[in-house]
């Protein structure tokens, strides 16, 4: 049984979850999609639209949520949350690197920076000076950190990203290939002859858990910080400009923008391409649609959707409308109501 093999009595302790209709002994080596696992791989059912593949699977188990398929006489482990489940096994199979000290010749590490003795440092990497990096930290090739950057405990640069001067980065931090964090903000006075650049001489600060997806862009503050708190997930392609506070274990999809001095609250989903105006609040636990264009503060809790955003109810509404606005703009014609 390799390192990371797992019999089925171990994989259901691990997930918290009943094993039924199985050998405990048996073991498996990963985890795979129901169409294409076989005998050595778990696999999940999180999705009902699945689940005409769940029949045909070859997999040695399958990860089911609550009741789903109450029938099944096959190997399967009950969870609560199936695709919690499977995060949980995949971890499990797929662990983090972990550093070793391993630094390049290429690197170009500042005489005055910190590092932990175990921290990675790959090929082409520039490290500048009174930078802090904690232990078990790694850093990809080709990143930058400048003058006087902190990163803590575990973080992990992919290549190529950039954490500019001053920015703190805490513990367990993932910056994806392309990312750059602490730009500066898009700031700038009208004179009557130019667009004057306005100095920004604030910081960006990502708290412990944040991950930052690949050529996303988290602008410095003009004055003050911008602040990305714990357990935040931003997907690739996200722009957060000056300023902005970013709330606890909220998460954001693929081209979210969200302009300066806007704060959003702890929990709140966001899905592709939402955009905001800035200086406004948007309330814990807010859940907004793709596409919608945020335009001024929202109460905490709602869905909303459109543009400008509404409640999603209310959007349900105008949506079924648009369609049959032409022929009432006809008839309206007709009665000489235009």
């Amino acid at each position: 049984m390799g390192s990371r093999a797992l019999s089925l009595g171990e994989a259901a302790r691990l997930v918290s979850g009943e094993l039924c209709h199985a050998d405990a002994n048996a073991a498996i080596i990963g985890v795979d999609t129901l169409s294409n696992a076989d005998a050595a791989h778990a696999s999940f059912l999180a999705n009902r639209k699945y689940a005409k593949d769940f029949a045909n699977s070859k997999a040695g188990v399958i990860l089911l949520s609550g009741n789903a398929m109450p029938e099944a006489s096959r190997p399967v482990i009950r969870v609560e949350d199936s695709y919690l489940a499977f995060a949980i096994l995949q971890r499990h199979f797929h662990p983090g690197v972990q550093a070793s000290a391993q630094r390049h010749p290429s690197a170009v590490i500042d005489a005055s920076a910190r590092l932990a003795a175990d921290v990675d440092v790959a090929a082409q990497a520039v490290i500048g000076a009174n930078v802090s990096i904690g232990t078990g930290s790694s850093i990809g090739a080709g990143c930058v950190i400048e003058d006087g950057a902190q990163l803590g405990e575990n973080c992990l640069l992919h290549a190529r990203s950039t954490i500019a001067a001053d920015c703190i980065l805490g513990d367990r931090v993932i910056i994806q290939s392309g990312a750059v964090i602490g730009s500066d903000g898009f700031g700038y006075a009208w004179s009557g002859r130019e667009h004057l650049k306005i100095p920004q001489t604030g910081r960006v600060v990502l708290e412990d858990d944040v991950e930052i997806g690949a050529n996303s862009c988290i602008d410095r503050g003009a004055i003050g910080d911008t602040v990305i708190r714990r357990g935040v997930k931003l997907d690739n392609l996200i722009q957060i400009g000056h300023n902005v506070e970013i709330g606890a274990f909220s998460i954001m999809a693929s081209q979210v923008g969200i302009s300066g001095s806007t704060t959003v609250g702890q929990g709140c989903q966001f899905g592709g391409q939402v955009g905001t105006a800035g200086h406004i609040q948007i309330g814990d636990g807010c859940k907004i649609a793709a596409k919608s264009g945020v335009a001024g503060n929202l109460e905490p809790g709602g869905t909303y959707a459109g543009i400008p955003a509404m409640p999603h109810r209310l959007w349900l509404k105008v949506s079924a409308l648009l369609p049959r606005l032409p022929g009432l703009w006809s008839r309206l014609s007709s009665l000489g109501l235009k």
